[in-house]
């Protein structure tokens, strides 16, 4: 079988590489970015890894952006093809534990034209993906979660989804059920000051305390992005309870992690 060169890199790194401990609480921001995309994430333990894609010519190719597009570097050969071939090999999970695995998926291009597509691919790999049946969650390994150019109106008419939204901050007032939006996103600048120098004030202590029970209450995971990438930042964030810490420095999220 001739494969995709992106794929049969991906696929013979993981082949050879060690189980780690599963870290639930580590998310890889722009994994597409790192030497090699979803495995450097998978061989530090993460949980949950970021992808960006945009439609071009059909195809949902992962980049930040329209100008940084490559041909091969689909959605398919980076990241469900490699968890495919993975959950299949640890016997339906992506890790040998059963600990669940997230694949947030940050629409880059009109979601009126890309969703369509990425539903259709979605389905090609139902068997490992996590459902949505009306109102509920029926978990598989890997469970995806749509951001970016994303809207409530996407799922209009279906009767099952293969994915769930990521939302913001203002649907922590919202009724949506859990299975829908299972996850809180927010921009940390846009709500906090505090930049990780010094002490975290206080007010802004309790403030993120207050998100995450709200969050928490509803079901909800909470992640924020544009925020200090450093250890000071992480120990408030799970003293705080926050789900999810957002990193690019995947050794350093690792290493703190597991020393705690």
């Amino acid at each position: 079988m001739n494969l995709n060169p992106w794929l049969a890199l991906i696929v013979a790194a993981g082949a050879s590489a060690a189980t780690p401990v599963p870290l639930s609480q580590a998310h890889a921001h722009n994994d597409y970015e790192h030497a090699r995309p979803l495995m450097d994430a998978l061989n530090c333990g993460f949980c949950s890894v970021e992808a960006d894609i945009c439609l071009v010519n059909g195809e949902l190719l992962v980049a930040h952006d329209r100008s940084k597009v490559k041909s091969g570097r689909t959605l398919q050969a980076l990241y469900l093809e490699p968890l495919r071939t993975r959950v299949k090999r640890n016997g339906g999970h992506v890790y040998l534990t059963n600990a669940e695995f997230t694949l947030l998926v940050d629409l880059k291009t009109d979601w009126q034209t890309t969703y369509p597509v990425l539903r259709a691919v979605l389905q090609e790999y139902a068997e490992v993906l996590t459902r949505f049946p009306p109102g509920t969650k029926e978990t598989n390994a890997v469970t995806v979660i749509l951001t970016g150019n994303r809207s409530k109106e996407m799922f209009a008419g279906e009767s099952v989804r293969w994915a769930a939204l990521d939302g913001e901050l203002t649907d922590l007032n919202g009724g949506e059920p859990s299975a829908l939006i299972p996850w809180i996103s927010g921009d940390w600048r846009k709500k906090f000051q505090w930049n990780g120098l010094g002490r975290m004030p206080e007010s802004e202590r309790d403030e993120l305390k207050q998100i995450v029970a709200k969050a928490h209450q509803a079901g909800r995971r909470v992640r924020f992005w544009g925020a200090p990438d450093q250890s000071v930042f992480w120990r408030e964030m799970l003293a705080a309870g926050v789900d999810l810490i957002n990193t690019d420095d995947l050794a350093g999220l690792e290493e703190f992690l597991n020393k705690r």
